[in-house]
């Protein structure tokens, strides 16, 4: 019940990802205050995907305020929604597309092995450093695993991925805060 469209689990979501971009958009002010410029933009950046992902996740407020989709989201719109992640042009869905293997094993990397390569691997360390991305901790590798293993275990449960969206953006929000480099991301 709390997972379906237009309620607590879909607005918790919003929130945790418009709070992580939120917490971004400190941090690139922060670097550009340190005169660290590619830092400072690459964090904005980061910060305008999370705030893109936070308008989309609710159809950019389209039932909040009660708005219609124009003609173009009638048609081509799997939900008839006003977003891009349930697109579909020419038959193809584009969440699959763009949001499919390709982001799930950016995601596994992020999670899984930048947190482990980044205290061993001097290069990682440096590009990470210099790139400012906010590098997991083990604590937050091992939430996500967790996680995870608990929604493969839900099976077929319905609305299952919505509750994975949320743990995730709170796992970003936290990661934000307490990244393995914070020296290097604010």
């Amino acid at each position: 019940v709390y997972a379906f469209e237009d309620r607590l689990v879909e607005y918790a979501t919003a929130l945790f990802l418009l709070v992580a971009s939120g917490i971004l958009v400190s941090n690139a002010l922060s670097l550009r205050a340190k005169g660290l410029t590619l830092a400072a933009i690459l964090t904005a950046v980061y910060a305008l995907l999370f705030f893109l992902g936070a308008g989309e996740e609710i159809s950019w407020g389209q039932r909040i305020f009660g708005w219609e989709s124009g003609e173009f989201f009638q048609e081509n719109n799997k939900q008839k929604e006003t977003n891009f992640h349930n697109l579909v042009v020419g038959g193809t869905h584009l969440t699959k597309t763009i949001f499919g293997t390709g982001l799930t094993a950016v995601i596994l990397l992020y999670l899984i092995a930048l947190p482990l390569l980044y205290p061993r691997v001097g290069l990682i360390r440096r590009l990470a450093d210099r790139l400012a991305v906010p590098v997991p901790g083990l604590r937050h590798t091992l939430f996500a695993v967790a996680a995870s293993l608990v929604i493969v275990a839900m099976g077929d449960q319905n609305r299952k991925w919505e509750v994975y969206e949320l743990i995730f953006s709170l796992l970003m929000v936290s990661i934000f805060l307490l990244p393995q480099n914070r020296h290097a991301t604010r």
